[in-house]
């Protein structure tokens, strides 16, 4: 079992420091966006001193920023197991699948067949939707509603020679369920089908191989994984190659750029790296032979993964222990590998939202509602009753801020209140 200088971790983190009520903020509320280092925020600012120019230019801020962009496609590379001009950049992961989608249905025909699943975020639904205007067909892709894992059977069953993409959450962003993403890519590609794999909710939580995963496709968001909102997307370089981005006429028509639309967050792209430069020490400090960027970045992951699985053994059976707690997703501990520690629950007696305001009061963050999860939350009839509440760890919490957790919602459940 890796062990984490928790100590160290929290300290690379400024906003652990603040204070509700004078007590400090819990941050469960990472599924919705991470907390960022200082390195993150000191790479911003000088960025913005020193380089704060458009690419291209034949001076030295320019040149600086050429530099920064270079330097943030080769560290997604890293962390993702591609090469840098296989990854592109946008606004976020939402931006760049609906700008995807466009470009893929330019190769569509009516007849076509899309898998989504109710299992996902909408915006890895929505985009694909979008293409049943030119009679493309989208199908969806059941689950097991008693633990919200993907039914894989109903997936077999649906995937045909007509089907052409199917487009799959890594772990869900409301109940954490880990999705057997390679198993999936042969089934999908045994029919010629592309997949496309949303894994925003998995990127903080463990470690990314696009190459021995297979998929053809990966999206991802930065400011889920420590660093600022940039959106992220691999694909095969003769996927990027063959396929024909919207994009205006005088822009590069090399890959990545030419999927890039606009002028990027160059900023947002320093605070990228920096977040990258922050894993790679955490996965030197656990596995120190490491001999590049990319095998340090598999370590941190890996014990990133390691150590969250305890966050769950923490949490999940004592939430299991208060009454009047209903909880969405895999609960046995011998299945948490298949699970990150983001949990939804409800309570008799209280609504999600006032269970996120109780602990908000409390200096505790969770969300509450669907986040996005909408086929997820209809499938389990939540929809029209507010949701779930949101419990989120990643590597920065600990087993104190768990038993906090644990204890406010004790003192709520016995003097509950009438929705």
């Amino acid at each position: 079992m890796t062990i984490l200088d928790l100590d160290w971790v929290r300290s690379q983190f400024p906003a652990l420091r603040q204070t509700f009520n004078e007590q400090p903020i819990v941050y469960f509320d990472g599924p919705g966006g991470t907390q960022v280092s200082s390195r993150v925020i000191q790479a911003i600012a000088h960025y913005l001193m020193t380089a704060n120019a458009n690419t291209h230019g034949a001076f030295l801020t320019s040149e600086r920023t050429d530099a920064v962009v270079q330097e943030a496609h080769a560290a997604i590379a890293d962390l993702l197991g591609c090469e840098a001009d296989e990854v592109v950049f946008g606004a976020n992961m939402t931006t760049l699948t609906f700008a995807f989608s466009r470009s893929l249905g330019r190769e569509l025909r009516p007849g076509d067949e899309i898998l989504v699943t109710n299992l996902d975020h909408d915006a890895n639904v929505a985009p694909w939707l979008a293409l049943e205007e030119q009679g493309v067909v989208v199908r969806t892709v059941d689950i097991h509603p008693e633990d919200c894992t993907l039914d894989l059977a109903d997936l077999e069953r649906q995937l045909s020679d007509r089907t052409r993409l199917v487009a799959v959450t890594y772990a869900s962003n409301a109940v954490g369920t880990i999705n057997p993403i390679a198993q999936i890519v042969r089934l999908a590609h045994a029919v010629g089908a592309w997949v496309f794999v949303d894994a925003v909710h998995y990127a903080p939580h463990g470690p990314l191989d696009v190459r021995s995963l297979h998929c053809d496709f990966l999206a991802c968001s930065a400011y889920k994984f420590f660093s600022p909102h940039v959106g992220v997307l691999y694909g095969k370089r003769e996927h990027l190659e063959r396929l024909h981005p919207y994009k205006v006429r005088t822009a590069p028509n090399e890959i990545p750029y030419c999927w890039e639309t606009g002028t990027q967050n160059f900023e947002g792209l320093a605070g990228v790296i920096a977040s990258i430069d922050y894993l790679a020490e955490l996965g030197r400090q656990i596995a120190p032979t490491g001999t590049h960027r990319r095998s340090e970045l598999m370590a941190a992951m890996t014990g990133i993964q390691e150590y969250e699985r305890t966050l769950s053994e923490a949490l999940i059976p004592r939430l299991l222990e208060i009454p009047g707690v209903t909880l969405y997703g895999i609960t046995d501990p011998a299945r948490f590998s298949w699970r990150t520690p983001t949990v939804g629950i409800r309570i008799a007696g209280y609504s999600p939202a006032q269970l996120a305001r109780e602990l908000g009061d409390r200096g505790i963050n969770t969300w509450n509602g669907n986040f996005y999860a909408l086929n997820l939350s209809r499938r389990l009839g939540l929809e029209e009753q507010g949701g779930m509440l949101r419990i989120g760890c990643v590597h920065y919490n600990t087993i104190a801020e768990i038993q906090r957790l644990l204890n406010a919602l004790q003192e709520l459940t016995a003097r509950p209140v009438t929705v």
